[in-house]
Order: structure tokens, then sequence, then C-alpha cells
């Protein structure tokens, strides 16, 4: 039976990735590297590890890599804390299916930024739990943020389904075991999603599916 609902956050609840991309290009652009839209997709959103990866093709050193990360994170917390739009009908969603299951967020996102993010959109007051980047070792595409997110509060794989836009989340799931819907919004429209559950258009799709999935 359908117990739990483990949501990403970014693409799925909040509209970060253009930031985020943004945020990449002008820290990859001061060590002389072009980063491109489907670079990015590729490097970034299909995988958790884009700027070693760049760095290793382009001979970029450890201490220069580790400054580019710094930059990176300080640079996208002066992006969030101007302001991040809520994907539209999330909000509405999560009140409505407040009560009903538990929720949890399961994301890549460090603490710092998560906080920043939602200190404004009222979301965490229908959640449950939280997993950020700083409550496990490995990012998806690994399984283990979400094998964490079950241990940690006393779920099954049967018991849960998760939400994702991208295919790295995905494979995250699929790899610990759940059932995943996938919304593919902005930059992840068009990548592959075989495995999935469910391919929604629109986060407002979500709640009679899971009331499916709850007689189920």
């Amino acid at each position: 039976m359908l117990r739990a609902i483990l949501w990403d956050n970014d693409g799925v609840l909040v509209d970060t990735e253009g930031l985020y991309f943004q945020t990449c290009r002008e820290i990859l652009e001061t060590l002389g590297v072009a980063l491109s839209e489907a670079r990015f997709i590729e490097y970034f959103l299909k995988s958790s590890d884009g700027l070693r990866r760049i760095a290793a093709e382009h001979g970029i050193d450890e201490q220069t890599l580790e400054s580019a990360r710094i930059r990176r994170n300080a640079r996208f917390t002066e992006l969030v804390r101007a302001g991040v739009p809520v994907i539209g009908g999330a909000r509405q969603v999560l009140r409505q299916l407040h009560g009903t299951v538990r929720m949890g967020i399961v994301t890549s996102s460090r603490r710092e930024h998560f906080e920043i993010i939602h200190a404004a959109t009222g979301m965490l007051d229908y959640i449950d739990f939280t997993l950020m980047r700083e409550d496990y070792r490995n990012s998806k595409p690994d399984p283990e943020p979400y094998l964490t997110a079950m241990r940690q509060n006393g779920l099954s794989a049967a018991e849960c389904v998760v939400i994702e836009d991208s295919d790295r989340g995905l494979r995250a799931a699929l790899a610990a075991g759940l059932r995943c819907i996938v919304i593919p919004y902005g930059l992840t429209r068009g990548l592959d999603f075989t495995g999935a559950l469910r391919q929604l258009t629109d986060i407002r799709q979500v709640p009679p599916l899971i009331h499916e999935l709850m007689q189920t």
C-alpha cells in the first residue's frame, strides 16, 4: 500500500535549473570553457559530476576545480536569494495531498540553497521530512539518497512512489527499487524516461494518480 511520496525538488517543485545552468556557464567561462545547453544537460542533468568531467577534459587541476566549485555555489546562492519561481500548481498539489500520505523531499540541493529557496514558498508546511546533499555521500543517479530516506523513515520501496523530472533522478529511484512518476520540465524535456511508472505533463495530474495507487 502506498504510504509516502518522495518528491524531488529542483524542476519538480521549484524552477531552479535555468539558474543553475546560468551559474555553471558563468563560472566555466572564467576558466575559458564554453558550456552549451546540450552539454549542460549531458554533464549536469544526467549525472552528478559535471564540473569534474569538464575539468578532466580540459586539464583543469584539482585546486582550480575546487575554487570553481566554491565560486559556483556562492554565485548560485546569490541568484536564488533574488527569488525562485514555484512550479505552477506545486503548492496547491502539496496542500491537496497533505495528510493523505507522508511526503518527503529528497534533493541534491545543498542545505543552504534549499533553505533560502523555501524560506518564502510555504511548501515545507506540507512536508514531513527532507533529505539534502549533506545527508548522504553519493548523489543521484546513485540510489543512496532514496535508500537513506526510506531507512530513516521506516519505509519500504513498495510503500513509496518518487516524483522526478530528470533521468538521473529516475535512475536513482529505479536503482533503489522504487516506482517513479516523471514530470519533465524545462531542460529535461526530451530525455529518456524508460522505466518510469508514468510520464506526466503537469504536476496537477499527480493527485488523481496518487489516489489510484493508494487503492492498489
